[in-house]
Parts: C-alpha cells; sequence; structure tokens
C-alpha cells in the first residue's frame, strides 16, 4: 500500500490534541491547551466545535500541511450510545448522535464531527476509535443491589485496547485469544478486566467507582453520600463536582500533582505518604477484583498511564498485589498513536470498519427476558 498521511483529532476538557502521521510514524503530535476564560463563553460543548475546529486547521497551518494532502481523518469520538469497541466509520449517524451528546456532554464527541467535516471537504475516509462509549462487559459485572440500577462501562478504552495490543505484539500474542488485566493511572484510574479481546468489567471512571484518584472521591460508603446530599451544603452540581474534580489528592492536599506529593513524601510528610500509598492500595485491590473478574487466568498484569512512570508507584503496587502475577510496567498514553494505528490497519483491511447503529448494547436486563 503507498504511504498514508493520518490526521489524528483527540479534544479533551482543557486541551485539544491534533497529530499528523505517516502510516504508525508521528510527524509532528501537538497538545494545544485552552484556559477557563477560553472555554466558559460557551454554553454547551457542542457549541465548542467551530472554536475546536479552528484550532486544528490553525495547527496544519503552523506546520504547513495542507489538508487536501492528508489521506484519512481519525478522532477519539465519544457522545454515543454504549457501544462495542473497534474502528468505526464517522458517518452521517454517528455525527448526529455525537452532536447530541447522547449520554452526556464530552468534547470527544466534537472528533467525529471534525473529522467527517473534512473527510466530506476533501472526499477521504473518517474515523473513531474505541471511543469511551465502548461498552464490552458481561452481564453479571452490571448488577447492582438496586433493581433497575446498573453497573455502566466507562473505561480509558482508547489507550487500554492500544496498550493491550502493543503487549501482546512484543509478546507474538493475539489480543482476542488471551486474558489481561490493564490499569490505567492517570488523572482518572481504570483497571480493567481483558478477556479474549473484550473488556468484560472495569471501575466506573465517570459515574463514581474504584481507586480514589488525583481529582475523584472514588469508593466510599454510599450513605455518607447521602449525609452529604441532605446536608443543605450541597447542590446536585456542587455535590457531583465535589466528588469528581475536587475529592481525592486535590482534596486532601490542595494538589492533584503526584509529583508533588510525591516530594512531600520524600521530606517525611507523613499524612501525604498515608494518604498517597492509600490511593495505591485501592489500586491493588481493584487489580484483585478484575483477577477475580477473570477466574486468576490471565497473561499479565499492566500498568499505563502517566503516573506509571514512577518507580514509587509501581513498586507501591506491586508490593500488595506483585503475588497475583507476572507485572508489566508500559508507562505514558499513546491515545494518537492509538487514533493513528487502528486508522492504519483500517484503510488496509487487517481489521474490520464497523458501522454505529445508534443501539446501545445493553438496554436493561428486563428486555432480555
Amino acid at each position: 500500500m503507498t504511504a498514508c498521511r493520518i490526521l489524528a483529532v483527540n479534544p479533551g476538557s482543557t486541551s485539544t490534541k491534533v497529530a499528523l502521521f505517516d502510516g504508525e510514524t508521528p510527524i509532528f503530535n501537538e497538545t494545544i491547551s485552552h484556559s477557563k476564560e477560553e472555554l466558559c463563553v460557551y454554553q454547551t460543548v457542542q457549541d465548542q466545535l467551530p472554536m475546536r475546529r479552528q484550532v486544528v486547521l490553525d495547527c496544519l497551518e503552523k506546520h504547513h500541511v495542507a489538508l487536501e494532502t492528508v489521506d484519512v481523518f481519525v478522532g477519539r469520538g465519544g457522545g454515543l450510545l454504549p457501544t462495542e469497541g473497534g474502528v468505526y466509520l464517522a458517518d452521517e449517524l454517528l455525527t448526529a448522535h455525537a452532536a447530541r451528546g447522547m449520554r452526556g456532554e464530552h468534547p470527544a464527541q466534537l472528533a467525529s464531527q471534525i473529522c467527517r467535516d473534512f473527510s466530506l471537504r476533501y472526499g477521504k475516509r473518517a474515523y473513531i476509535v474505541n471511543p469511551p462509549d465502548t461498552d464490552e462487559f458481561d452481564d453479571i459485572a452490571r448488577i447492582t443491589g438496586v433493581k433497575g440500577y446498573y453497573r455502566e462501562s466507562h473505561v480509558h478504552a482508547l489507550n487500554q485496547k492500544e496498550i493491550a495490543l502493543r503487549f501482546c505484539k512484543a509478546r507474538g500474542l493475539t489480543y482476542g485469544q488471551v486474558n489481561l488485566i490493564v490499569c490505567h493511572l492517570g488523572g482518572g484510574i481504570s483497571v480493567t478486566s481483558h478477556r479474549r479481546g473484550r473488556m468484560v468489567d472495569s471501575n466506573d471512571i465517570m459515574k463514581g467507582s474504584g481507586p480514589m484518584t488525583p481529582t475523584r472521591a472514588g469508593d466510599m460508603p454510599y450513605l455518607h453520600i447521602v449525609d452529604m446530599a441532605f446536608s443543605g451544603q450541597y447542590t446536585k452540581e456542587s455535590l457531583t463536582a465535589k466528588l469528581n474534580k475536587d475529592a481525592g489528592l486535590l482534596g486532601h492536599f490542595g494538589t492533584e500533582d503526584a509529583r508533588e506529593i510525591l516530594s512531600r513524601i520524600e521530606e517525611g510528610d507523613a499524612q501525604a505518604k498515608l494518604v498517597f500509598d492509600a490511593m495505591l492500595y485501592q489500586v491493588a485491590k481493584y487489580i484483585g477484583a478484575m483477577a477475580v473478574a477473570l477466574k486468576g487466568e490471565y497473561e499479565a498484569v499492566i500498568l499505563t498511564g502517566g503516573l506509571s512512570r514512577s518507580v514509587y508507584i509501581t513498586d507501591k503496587i506491586r508490593e500488595y498485589a506483585g503475588w497475583l502475577g507476572d507485572f508489566v510496567v508500559m508507562a505514558g498514553e499513546f491515545e494518537m498513536e492509538a487514533l493513528a494505528a487502528a486508522a492504519l490497519r483500517a484503510e488496509q483491511g487487517t481489521e474490520p470498519v464497523k458501522h454505529y447503529t445508534g443501539r446501545s448494547v445493553f438496554a436493561g436486563l428486563e428486555e432480555k427476558s
């Protein structure tokens, strides 16, 4: 196949990532930050679409890249109903659902719309890859103790799948034939059971389960939350922000920067060590839970994400959970590389391109009876 120039787009809460690849070889990979002042003028995420699209165009102009020279466009995706993982064509239905934010707003929903706009303009293809809406849970993992309320799949799907594929390639394995536990350690933390190419169980990084994180409360007794909700101190919005954005390390220490907390630990701050180690202890407990989900049968536990660059962090998790099997550190995030690699596989025909149906893969167990 001739050379394939791929433009990858990944809008986040406070940044837009833009990267250009020649096949899987990066030409540039840039992160454009957005201030709160810049974003607060938009009432909704969807209102940001023209601005985010212009950011991409400005980035290409800066690097002297003409849009018409791009062969394929690929974005992170988002705003969809629950769907299985894979590479999806960014078609009319998919982008219409993304524009509506079918499961709540997130900047990732803008990626498919930007890519489809470019693709229509220049007659090229546009894809999304393993969006945040990826849901491959086993039904048994969905059940809660309250009828009609289910555990949902909100996972770092893009990076987790890419790390799993890279691990398997390095070991001569096939992702769809092995089991893995992948632990993404970053601003959010997701610990996930991968069984033969499917993410069958994990904690919910959006609605609040799993380990404490740099900014999130994680698991806590629900009656404490009931007490907070009826204390008169919070609205629904402020309590949601308290638990999801202002808790964790930030709530304890006024900073979410793990490097700063580690510096405090090195200086002998006992409270910093206790809280930070508690977060890692909780990560280790979830690794144990995911080992149970796989019935103890898996190739390795993989630690990835930005926090896995810290030897203190990876060693502490191993201290608690290392006895569970082979621990492998694959530090960093590879979202842009994952987008390009998947788009290339789709173009080469080595991975099937899926079509978004607009139907949720899970609509409640009652409908199955």
